[in-house]
C-alpha cells in the first residue's frame, strides 16, 4: 500500500535512539539493523538528547504536583456546575407548572 506511513512505538524509539546516542555503531548501520531510514534515527536521538536535562531536572515533580491541584479545581468546579444544573432543572420543572396552573386559573 502506497502512502501509508509506519507508525513506532515510544519504546522501539527510544531503543533505537539510545543504541545511536551510544555511539557503537554508525547510523547507517543501526538504520539497516531496525529498518529505519536513517534521518528518521537522527531525528530520534536529537529529541532524546534534548530532553535528557529535563529527566534530572527539580522542577518536573513540582510540575506535576501543580497539574494534579489543578484537575483537583477543574473536577471540584465540574461537580459544582453538576449541582447547579440540576437545581435549575428542577426549579424550572417547577416555576413552569405554577405558570401554567396561574394561566388556568
Amino acid at each position: 500500500m502506497l502512502g501509508m506511513r509506519k507508525t513506532y512505538d515510544a519504546a522501539f524509539k527510544a531503543k533505537v535512539a539510545l543504541e545511536a546516542v551510544k555511539g557503537e555503531k554508525t547510523i547507517t548501520q543501526i538504520a539497516s539493523d531496525f529498518g529505519v531510514h536513517p534521518n528518521q534515527i537522527r531525528q530520534w536521538r536529537d529529541h532524546l538528547l534534548a530532553a535528557l536535562p529535563e529527566v534530572f531536572s527539580h522542577r518536573r515533580p513540582q510540575e506535576e504536583k501543580s497539574r494534579d491541584e489543578l484537575e483537583a479545581e477543574l473536577y471540584r468546579q465540574i461537580g459544582q456546575l453538576k449541582v447547579e444544573v440540576e437545581w435549575l432543572k428542577k426549579n424550572l420543572k417547577s416555576s413552569s407548572r405554577a405558570e401554567a396552573s396561574r394561566s388556568r386559573a
